[in-house]
């Protein structure tokens, strides 16, 4: 049978997605790249067809009768009433909820059955789009102000900084973004980068800080004075936060490459250590549904230690009274409360309030926690 325009473009992209190359977002933004006849309203389509099937892909196959091929899960899902087989109990938990076993045995194993149920049908809705006002040039209020009459959009509750939009506009095409006024940064991100209270003056160590999403939400704080180390071991997201800084008009940070000779000159003195681990982005998958479907446990076993590795090579450039704080985009106690008991153990810290936690909630924040930590006094 013939396919439409934009079957044969769903199933071009489909098969050619790789789950253990590429993220889904990146796989979807280059394919659209190289094929700009595709127009806005077909990219939409598309765009949410793949996000909705990836996300129900274990209810999907389920229901699958004779391959798990893409036009057969196609199939499956334009028939399927997920609202009633969500209730049909001769369906195990799991799938039901679309969890790979082993990722939703931790959650319930945690959380109870009930909580992991519900966490995992949030993590199947879409994620809403916040953007972070730049306060260095502007504020929400005008920002909310000057877009109230063009988009549906309301205030964020917790961030102060936030404005959440209600549909996917293009960001890049607006002056605001263009001059800076703004970056797309989720709520619950905001609030865990706010958990640095730094002071003009200080020095801060971004420590992997990719393409400096939170060093731009907390930058404002030092207003001009001291100094923001951005440091990873990926060279490409650190050419990017280069650009975003300058578009933010943050001019008191700089570029800290894995292999610079000057790091040696840091150790020990600064006030402030971000570290945004690699992790599981259990909290994220909203935004990442494909992640779930690489979720194993021996891969998180691996990130464990590799978060351990960091933290442990961070807390060299801490000063005696400084303060690291430790985030991630996970709510698996794993990676987050039962490595801050682990850091307290063995690195001699102490929590210096209670952590930042938040879960996916329809409509709602991702799920991130952050833990600030100091040397326990002599």
């Amino acid at each position: 049978m013939k396919k439409s325009f934009r079957e044969y473009h769903l199933f071009k992209i489909l098969n050619s997605f790789e789950f253990d190359n590429f993220p889904l977002d990146v796989h979807l933004s280059k394919y659209f790249r190289k094929n700009r006849a595709i127009g806005s309203k077909d990219r939409k389509y598309i765009a949410e067809k793949i996000y909705t099937l990836i996300r129900w892909m274990g209810l999907v196959d389920h229901h699958c009768t004779h391959s798990h091929e893409w036009e057969e899960r196609c199939r499956a899902l334009n028939a399927l009433s997920i609202k009633k087989s969500l209730k049909d109990t001769s369906i195990p938990l799991h799938i039901r909820a679309s969890f790979p076993k082993d990722l939703f045995s931790l959650l319930q194993e945690h959380y109870g059955e009930e909580k992991a149920f519900s966490l995992c049908l949030a993590s199947n809705t879409p994620a809403p789009t916040t953007i972070r006002a730049n306060v260095l040039k502007t504020t929400r209020q005008a920002l909310f102000a000057k877009w109230k009459e063009k988009f549906s959009i309301l205030l964020t509750k917790e961030s102060v900084f936030g404005v959440q939009f209600e549909k996917k506009i293009n960001f890049g095409a607006l002056d605001e973004f263009k001059n800076g006024l703004f970056e797309v940064q989720d709520e619950a991100s905001q609030l865990v980068a706010n958990l640095v209270e730094a002071k003009p003056g200080d020095q801060i160590l971004d420590y992997c800080a990719g393409s400096g999403g939170k060093t731009l939400a907390f930058a404002h704080k030092l207003q001009g004075k001291g100094q923001i180390y951005l440091h990873d071991i990926r060279p490409r997201p650190l050419i990017e936060a280069k650009r975003r800084l300058k578009r933010a008009g943050v001019e008191n940070a700089q570029i800290l490459m894995a292999d610079a000779p000057s790091k040696k000159n840091l150790l020990g003195k600064m006030d402030w250590i971000f570290v945004d681990v690699p992790c599981s982005g259990s909290g994220t998958l909203r935004r990442n549904p494909d992640l779930k479907w690489k979720f194993s446990t021996e891969m998180l076993h691996r990130l464990i230690e590799e978060q351990k590795k960091i933290v442990k090579e961070a807390l060299a450039y801490l000063s005696p009274k400084g303060k690291i704080i430790y985030a991630t985009c996970s709510i698996l106690p794993q990676e987050n409360e039962q490595q801050i008991d682990f850091f307290q153990q063995e690195y001699g810290l102490n929590l210096t309030l209670k952590p930042f936690r938040s879960f996916p909630t329809e409509g709602g924040m991702d799920g991130f926690f952050g833990a600030t930590l100091k040397r326990l006094e002599n």
